[in-house]
């Protein structure tokens, strides 16, 4: 076992010997929530969202990509195109952090040392993990806080463009909407047992679902890569 270790270390420190390039910057823009609370409408920003992103270019067409964004989710029936949601007119607010891991894949090669100007479209997926606070809505529709927070998993699906703008900048746009496993965030289904049977409420079959749309700006570093090992 030592001895396996060993090797494992040392492939790993071959692997950085290639010095790959890497992407580290920042994300800013818009949230907003698709669920059994708020707007039907699927992109609408209504609530800002800010973080950091860093990615390992493994070649010129797909990276390891890592990102933290913090919003706050927010759902007001008021602002429905149903008339049955604004009858009722529930609202929330939610902040949430959430971290994601994943591939991206670009359409077109962008190999920042070819020294052109690279730009292309590109696809993001991998998983998602948000922290989110727990709360119900009373049988006359106010808002209570459970004092708890859970973790809504989720497989995210972003579509961007990207451009480099400078040797080492690029700059990108992007719509990213993310699939939750969890009912959840709008405090439809609450997270305590004993409290489903008495507050849960719209469809417990449909998940919640949130969007992110904004631009990342990135930093580019490292060697000229060797784009022959996975």
């Amino acid at each position: 076992m030592r001895y396996f270790f060993i090797i494992v270390l040392s492939l790993i420190t071959i692997q950085l010997s290639h010095a790959q390039t890497y992407e580290v910057g920042v994300f800013a823009g818009g949230s907003n929530f698709i669920g059994d609370v708020g707007s039907t409408k699927h992109i609408s920003p209504n609530k800002p969202a800010i973080g950091g992103i860093f990615k390992w270019n493994r070649s010129a067409r797909h990276s390891f990509r890592f990102s933290l964004i913090y919003t706050e989710l927010e759902g007001i029936d008021s602002k429905s195109d149903d008339p049955r949601r604004k009858e009722r007119d529930y609202k929330f607010n939610n902040h949430i952090i959430e971290a994601s891991l994943g591939l991206e894949f670009t359409f077109f090669d962008f190999n920042l040392h070819n020294r052109k100007t690279n730009a292309t479209p590109y696809l993001y997926t991998g998983i998602t993990v948000a922290k989110h606070d727990n709360f119900h809505f009373g049988r006359n529709g106010q808002f209570v806080n459970d004092n708890t927070s859970s973790l809504a998993y989720g497989i995210p699906m972003v579509l961007g463009y990207k451009h480099q703008i400078a040797s080492s900048l690029i700059l990108a746009g992007e719509i990213g909407a993310r699939y939750t496993f969890t009912d959840e965030i709008d405090g439809s289904v609450p997270d305590a047992e004993e409290l489903f049977d008495r507050f849960a409420f719209g469809n417990t079959n449909n998940n919640d679902w949130y969007v992110f749309t904004g631009i990342t700006l990135t930093y580019t570093f490292g060697k000229t890569p060797c784009y022959c090992i996975f």
